[in-house]
């Protein structure tokens, strides 16, 4: 597909046509692009349960019109038994099962956070039970299950198949559901029906949290009642840097927000309008590398930084990294930080506002447990902590963990508007270089900039390998002159899931809304 879809009033972009359509909804019903993220959020939580869910987290990068942006933390912190003596015997945190579910869920508490910046922008307000009306009837009545489900089903079926209350949710009849086939989830109907009735306050201090707690202390998890009702979203001022092209904003920390924008910092001193394919790649990439030494040696919970975050990001210190780039060699490096499912959504409305937003429970189903009698799959973003009590990112009660997650946007120097990101963990910004470098510096069409050729840098699901990965679509004179530069360079499937689901909505000059989504995703860009 080359088209992007175009329309003046509204539009959504998301990687799944169901979520697009809730979003699509509320705002022909006059909503504002935060509540139809908000209705987007929680189908994406029903329809892509494999990658996002109500037991995660998320963020929020808004621009409303004419005012600086806001960026809402919406990440929750490790359990108050969280502690390294609670994995004694353990060499690093388990990635599935009770132990690894060790940090509260965020994403629901950034919900109503953003919903309540709506309400600062005035307008009607639509109450919970028409946002969240669509995820309920999907968990009620049932979704068609997704390629993309069935296939992480099936890649993670053994190691899965005995976290608690995995089979009886996501293995009906005891198998892998076929793509196409209906799949209900029961249990987590009234979740939603009483966060839609009672407020979305319940998850963390209600009836709701509980009953969750009680569950989780039943099933050995490491986070209390106490812990959920703590938790609050919380506002921070997005992290930025003045490109020649515009503004360019993304997350600060405990996201690695400063790797996106370095790399775009970096770049912009890498005279990319010129540079052709193989380059173009060679020089992100190779600012890639920079960047995550960066984000290496510095990001961590932003109450236990040593470094300010936006002073990293201070042109004349990117200039002196892009002096470092060798275009006519790639450098030496060690490892990356792996791999993450999440979604990446964007929503624009006609009075100008923008969000960008991401929702994640880390890896493909989180931690693998479903809450009993809740339906709500729980994350395991806390198996990125380290056990040794020296280390940057050392686990210790109530400590935010690192997070791969960082949504974008831009205020260009023409006078247009962008929210732009990926899922995809090491290659969120890589993709969101990818998609700027080509659309906004290299002038390509926006939907050709999401389909066209990606790569990663790092590893993938299931991979132990950090070598370029190039999709296959690539010319053989590309990859030749790539591995010429010396880089380790392997190849994908032409169109692979492992460089993430990426999206994007432009806002014109003259008021016209231009929306791309990820043709390796089961999403649409709809608008109207």
């Amino acid at each position: 597909m080359n088209q992007s879809n175009i329309a003046p009033l509204g539009m959504a972009v998301t990687p799944h046509h169901l979520a697009s359509e809730s979003a699509l909804a509320v705002l022909r019903e006059g909503g504002n692009a935060i509540e139809a993220m908000v209705a987007a959020a929680a189908t994406i939580a029903v329809v892509y349960p494999h990658m996002n869910g109500l037991g995660g987290d998320g963020f929020w990068l808004i621009l409303p019109p004419n005012r600086e942006p806001v960026a809402i933390d919406a990440s929750g912190a490790a359990g108050s038994l969280a502690s390294i003596d609670f994995y004694q015997g353990h060499a690093t945190i388990p990635h599935r099962g009770p132990e690894s579910a060790l940090t509260v869920a965020g994403t629901v508490s950034g919900w109503q956070e953003a919903l309540a910046v709506s309400k600062e922008l005035g307008g009607t307000q639509r109450p919970l039970t028409r946002l969240l009306a669509d995820a309920i009837r999907y968990a009620a009545d049932g979704i068609p299950v997704t390629e993309s489900q069935a296939a992480a089903t099936a890649s993670k079926h053994a190691e899965l198949a005995n976290q608690p209350g995995f089979a009886a949710t996501f293995l009906p009849d005891g198998e892998v559901p076929r793509p196409g086939s209906r799949f209900t989830q029961p249990e987590l109907v009234p979740t939603l029906i009483h966060l839609a009735e009672a407020g979305l306050e319940s998850f963390y201090r209600g009836p709701l949290a509980c009953q969750i707690a009680s569950e989780m202390s039943r099933l050995g998890m490491p986070v209390t009642l106490e812990d959920l009702n703590r938790q609050q979203a919380k506002r921070r001022r997005p992290l930025r840097i003045r490109h020649q092209y515009g503004d360019v904003f993304n997350m600060p920390p405990p996201t690695q927000g400063l790797v996106s924008l370095a790399i775009l910092g970096i770049t912009d001193h890498l005279a990319m309008a010129e540079a052709d394919e193989a380059q173009t790649i060679h020089r992100i990439v190779e600012a890639t590398k920079l960047a995550f030494g960066l984000r290496d040696q510095h990001i961590t919970d932003p109450l236990h930084m040593r470094e300010e975050m936006q002073a990293l990001l201070d042109s004349e210190q990117l200039q002196q990294l892009a002096a470092r780039v060798d275009v006519d060699r790639a450098a030496p490096w060690g490892a990356g930080k792996g791999l993450g499912d999440t979604v990446w959504m964007g929503v624009m409305d006609s009075s100008g506002l923008a969000v960008s937003f991401i929702q994640s429970i880390y890896h493909e189903f989180g931690s693998g447990v479903v809450i009993p009698e809740t339906g709500i799959t729980w994350q395991n973003r806390g198996a990125s902590f380290s056990l040794d009590p020296e280390h940057l990112l050392a686990l210790v009660p109530g400590k935010q963990p690192f997070h791969t997650l960082n949504p974008a946007a831009a205020r260009l120097t023409d006078g247009r508007t962008m929210v732009y990101g990926s899922m995809g963990g090491d290659g969120q910004p890589q993709t969101q270089a990818a998609i700027f470098t080509r659309h906004v510096i290299q002038g390509m069409a926006l939907q050709p900039a999401i389909g066209a050729p990606r790569w990663l840098l790092g590893r993938t699901w299931g991979q132990a390998s950090d070598s370029l990965k190039l999709e296959g679509r690539f010319s053989a004179e590309t990859v030749a002159t790539l591995r010429e530069l010396r880089h380790e360079v392997e190849m994908l499937a032409d169109f692979s899931e492992a460089v993430g689901h990426a999206g994007a909505i432009v806002r014109h000059i003259n008021g016209m809304l231009e929306g791309a989504f990820d043709p390796r995703s089961n999403g649409s860009a709809a608008g109207f």
